[in-house]
């Protein structure tokens, strides 16, 4: 630690750093400096290819000039401007463009800061939406199994992955969960959507709402590919099920596309991948490509309508935040996605999607390799966890992969890779042949 210091001269005992080891980390720090297009800089000055899109929002790789720009004129002119019952001309342009790339039918965007905050967003218009309807005894909200939802409390309620709740007890009471879709005796080495699986969601019918009994179920939430707990790749048929069973009982269907959002497979939304409309989307990450925190919610007109009843001059939700539509986030929002649709961005990762599929399940075989899955640019390798050191093996890979040149992303024993939507088939062949080295050493 002591060398970072001297040549950076910075200290890294204050930051307290979320999700990270902490004390391993500062007893031989990985310090990022500089990024451009495909790469980061390390602080001793190589170059680490990014394989995960920063933390899978930089989809239209570093120092994009345009975006930057949008950035730096934006604070020119305003730097801030709140936007309770006042507003500011990029908010709206932001939101025109979003809801212009979003399923048809869904033509509102309510604007928060991050992912987490979108989730907490989308649960509390779902509550809301219904007590706007005069049925306010529908409080159940349904989440799944290794699940990720974010970090606030009501998206960790409705997530799943054990690690992030079970500090923190029970926080929501009235949650319930399905199991996640994924079965590795079933569905190992898929390439893309799994043949097998659908029936998982009649769980939602079998069980969950004769438990509950659908008069007090709001809304089930699900990433229409479950992200950061491995790539959990929806079987066919699965989401569609979802929604008609939703539909079926009046219950709103909700997808989280901060990760799935914004070209990760090929379209803009993961909803057009699927070609399943939700009610509601939480979105982030690739809206402002990481350059400035923005998240937000699409609303279904449906949902939105229903607020919109009773005197003109009454406030129709009572939620928001002091940063929501932040102007210089809005500008930077606007530029990105003129950015996507100019250098046909989404197109490109669906050209190159079977490239990538292909070269990650070149590495089947390799020693500890238990299943490898795929859909657009997502692709996960999941290896043999060492027996009593869970997630040991694939954080050494990581670290194997750093220390060569490449950002992979572990999380427990599985390792990801997301790179910006301008990865070159070059790009993909240095992540797979560098991974497949560490994947051996690890052995």
């Amino acid at each position: 630690m002591g060398n970072i210091e001297t040549t950076l001269g910075i200290d890294l005992s204050a930051f307290w750093m979320p999700f990270s080891a902490n004390r391993q980390f500062k007893h031989a720090p990985r310090l990022l400096v500089g990024a451009k297009d495909m790469h980061f800089t390390a602080h001793d000055g190589r170059k680490v290819l990014d394989g995960t899109a920063g933390l899978w929002c930089v989809n239209a790789g570093h120092g994009r000039e345009k975006i930057i720009s949008a950035a730096k004129a934006q604070l020119d002119v305003l730097d801030f401007a709140p936007t309770f019952q006042l507003g500011h001309p990029k908010a709206f342009e932001a939101a025109q463009k979003i809801a212009a790339l979003a399923p048809e039918g869904m033509d509102h965007v309510f604007f928060s800061n991050s992912g987490s905050e979108a989730v907490d967003s989308a649960l509390k218009i779902a509550l809301a939406y219904h007590r706007a309807r005069g049925e306010g005894q529908r409080t159940i909200l349904v989440g799944r199994e290794r699940g990720y939802h974010g970090t606030g409390f009501g998206g960790i309620s409705v997530g799943g992955m054990t690690n992030n709740r079970k500090t923190f007890g029970n926080l929501l009471p009235r949650v319930d969960h399905l199991r996640h879709t994924w079965d590795i005796e079933h569905q190992a080495y898929s390439r893309g959507q799994p043949e097998w699986g659908a029936h998982f969601a009649d769980e939602l019918e079998q069980r969950i709402i004769p438990l509950h009994d659908a008069s007090n179920i709001a809304a089930v939430i699900v990433e229409p590919v479950a992200g950061s707990t491995g790539g959990l790749v929806p079987p066919k048929g699965y989401l569609e099920r979802l929604r008609a069973i939703c539909d079926k009982y009046g219950i709103l269907l909700i997808f989280d596309e901060v990760i799935t959002g914004f070209g990760r497979l090929g379209k803009p939304f993961g909803a057009d991948f699927f070609g399943v409309t939700p009610d509601l989307m939480s979105f982030a990450k690739g809206v402002t490509n990481g350059t400035i925190p923005m998240g937000g919610v699409v609303a279904s007109n449906k949902v939105y309508d229903a607020f919109m009843q009773g005197p003109e001059g009454a406030i129709e939700l009572f939620h928001g935040y002091t940063y929501s539509g932040h102007p210089v986030a809005a500008a930077a929002a606007v530029a990105t996605i003129d950015l996507y649709r100019e250098e046909g961005l989404f197109e490109r990762a669906a050209a190159i999607a079977p490239y990538f599929e292909q070269a990650l399940h070149s590495l089947k075989g390799l020693p500890n390799v238990i299943d490898i899955r795929n859909l657009g640019l997502i692709g996960v390798i999941e290896v043999a966890p060492r027996p009593g050191a869970v997630g040991a093996r694939a954080f050494d890979v990581f670290t194997d992969c750093y220390a060569n040149g490449l950002l992979v992303r572990p999380a427990g024993d599985t390792l990801a890779m997301s790179p910006p939507l301008i990865v070159e088939k070059s790009h993909i062949d240095e992540m797979v042949g560098k991974l497949g080295a560490a994947l051996k050493r690890a052995a």
